[in-house]
């Protein structure tokens, strides 16, 4: 079994935010050279998430939407440690900060219409993620 690590680094332009990581992940893959296995793509920040689904800028806005309904910018107690981003942190755990795409034939083997995402829920500071494909 082989390994191969990379990381994204993104600092986006709005506090909150979807970026399509799809091709970024597919070069990742090529370039990783493991015909069967698996990538593991994990947000490394508290206030960040990975998120597969549909590239449909309807469904986009509605997911974010719904996040905010569930997970309201407000007053929380987080906010007495002098930050201001505790909705991002309910955000985060609501979509959660990785997943595991399987690998065979050498590309990421996903559904017709699955798109990968990094979710930014506090923007505005350079963050990252690891890409991890194991294999053979």
């Amino acid at each position: 079994m082989r390994a191969h690590t990379e990381y994204l680094w993104f600092n986006t332009r709005q506090r909150r935010e979807l970026v399509n990581i799809t091709e970024r992940l597919g070069d990742i893959v090529s370039a990783a050279n493991i015909e069967e296995g698996f990538c593991l793509v994990s947000a490394m920040h508290i206030t960040a998430a990975i998120w597969v689904n549909d590239e449909e800028s309807g469904l986009k806005q509605d997911v974010m939407e719904w996040l905010e309904r569930l997970a309201p910018a407000g007053d929380y107690r987080h906010h007495q440690t002098g930050e201001d981003n505790a909705d991002a942190h309910l955000k985060r755990t609501l979509v959660h900060h990785q997943v595991i795409l399987p690998v065979t034939g050498g590309k990421l083997d996903l559904g017709p219409w699955e798109q990968v995402f990094y979710a930014e829920f506090d923007g505005g500071r350079r963050k990252r993620v690891v890409v991890k494909i194991i294999g053979e």
